[in-house]
């Protein structure tokens, strides 16, 4: 476990670096120029933004993460319609899961990033009941989506999040299962 961690640990300072570096980029930018356009200056901070808030997002991964390994994950679980944790345009029926809605929510969503970032170019997610289905999950990507290659932070905190929440995940040839507790 504590390898394993160490691996994860390793990857999040991987994935910290890009946005940290668009973040300096464009500020050296912003402070380099003397006279930028509104329009270009608006694009730069826009740029920043968008990366803070990335940076943010990784560092609440890598918290969430240390939490789980250290045991000291406490979700708050409550009821909630499976159709309510996919990304906005997901096709299907729900169901009443017992979840931590937000945790799962960005757990899935982050599966399914990293299924269009590491093979597939569209991904579509469906609900069936209590299951959630994610696909392409091309075989190339497999290993990175379900967290056995840590190569996607957001990947590897997700698989974490969900076992630690009592979901099953099964990939049925391209098709990435997971199955929420009732």
């Amino acid at each position: 476990m504590a390898a394993d961690f160490a691996s994860l640990v390793s990857l999040a300072c991987h994935d910290l670096r890009t946005p940290l570096a668009t973040v300096q980029g464009f500020a050296k930018t912003l402070l380099r120029v003397d006279e930028l356009d509104r329009e270009k200056t608006a694009r730069y901070l826009g740029l920043i933004d968008a990366a803070s808030a990335e940076l943010v997002e990784l560092l609440d991964l890598v918290s969430l993460a240390a939490r789980i390994e250290g045991g000291r994950y406490n979700p708050v679980v409550r009821g909630v319609d499976s159709l309510e944790l996919v990304p906005e345009g997901a096709s299907g029926k729900g169901a009443t899961v017992n979840v931590d809605p937000e945790a799962v929510a960005r757990a899935l969503g982050s599966l399914a990033r990293a299924a269009a970032r590491h093979g597939a170019v569209e991904v579509s997610v469906s609900v069936h009941g209590t299951r959630v289905s994610i696909e392409p999950v091309v075989p190339g990507a497999a290993p990175v989506v379900l967290g056995e290659e840590q190569k996607d932070l957001g990947a590897a905190v997700a698989v974490r999040v969900l076992h630690a929440l009592g979901a099953e995940l099964e990939l049925a040839g391209e098709r990435l299962t997971v199955t929420l507790p009732v």
